[in-house]
Parts: structure tokens; sequence; C-alpha cells
């Protein structure tokens, strides 16, 4: 049974991860320029993309990157159910990736007009106490605002100006207190 998984590991997993890798760093290229469409499907002959990476390659961690590459691509291109998707396959480790994938599903259900989903994604970012933080308290603020739930923007806003001051969201957040407690 040991040497099945040593065996499983080194001939077929880290291979895999080595060729997702690859195929990674072309879509990334594309990525970076803003070209979500190619990055996503790649170019038909030399670039995979990242739907692709993520689905034949599912079980490495460049598979699971892509997935999330994938949903944030398809946020981008104002698909956001497919965003949904895709994004909530991602369940990587890095602190700093992992609030944003999570705060950029709650952008997407924000965009679908799905508020009450969209506040629970803001509420994981939020509890990751990073310094994104206090971007995603004042998207809850401002979403919970819209809703005419002025109390619990408040709560919002002012978390943001007790607990991160010197951030920039921290800067006009006055106005937007003074503007709930109207």
């Amino acid at each position: 049974l040991v040497l099945a998984i040593m065996a499983f590991r080194n001939f077929y997993q880290k291979p895999r991860e080595i060729a997702a890798e690859n195929a990674m760093y072309k879509a990334q290229e594309y990525f970076a320029v803003d070209s979500f469409k190619v990055a996503l499907e790649g170019d038909g002959a030399n670039v995979m993309g990242f739907k692709e990476i993520a689905s034949e390659y599912g079980m490495t961690k460049s598979g699971n990157l892509a997935a999330a590459y994938t949903g944030i691509c398809y946020f981008k291109l104002g698909k956001y159910q497919d965003a949904v998707k895709y994004l909530s396959q991602y369940d990587g480790t890095d602190n700093y990736f992992k609030t944003s994938v999570v705060g950029l599903t709650g952008d997407s259900y924000a965009e679908l007009g799905e508020a009450d989903k969209a506040q629970g994604f803001y509420k994981k970012a939020i509890a990751e106490k990073n310094e994104l933080a206090p971007i995603y308290l004042k998207k809850a603020g401002i979403l919970y605002e819209t809703k005419g739930n002025n109390a619990e923007a408040e709560k919002m806003y002012s978390q943001i100006k007790d607990d991160y001051p010197a951030r920039s969201e921290a800067y006009d957040i006055d106005k937007y207190i003074a503007r709930v407690q109207k």
C-alpha cells in the first residue's frame, strides 16, 4: 500500500503538477495583460486556458489555482454565475489570495442580486482580519445601506474607522457614517 501511494505521487502526481505549472505560466501571461478570454479558454494552439487546466489537472495545486483564475476571468467577463462555480472550487491556504477569492465570490453574488449570499462571503473575508478586511467591510456596509439596513451599515463603517484608521478605506468613512445616521 505504501509503495502504491509513493508510486502514485512520484510517477503520476508530480509529473502532472509540473505539466500544470507549465500550462499555467502561459495562461498567466495573458491574464497579466487583461486578456481574460484567452487566459480562460486558451488560444486554440499553444496556450491551454485556465478552464481546461482546472478540469484536466484538478487534483494538483496548480489545478486548484487554475480554478480560482477561471473564476476571476469569468467575473471580469461579466459571467457571475460561472465565476461563483469556479471560485467556490478553490481551497488554497494562502491567506491573502484565499481572502480575495472569498471576497470576489461575494462580489459575484452581489452582481447577481443575491445580497444575503454576498454578505455571507463578505463576512468570511472580514473574519480573516488581514489587510483586505476593510475593503470587504466597506462593501458589506454599502450593500447593507442599499438594502436599507442602516444600523448594520453603520457597524461596518465604524469598524473600519476604529480598527483600520490608517487604511485608505477609512479616509472618507465619516461621510458614510453620517449618511447612515440620518
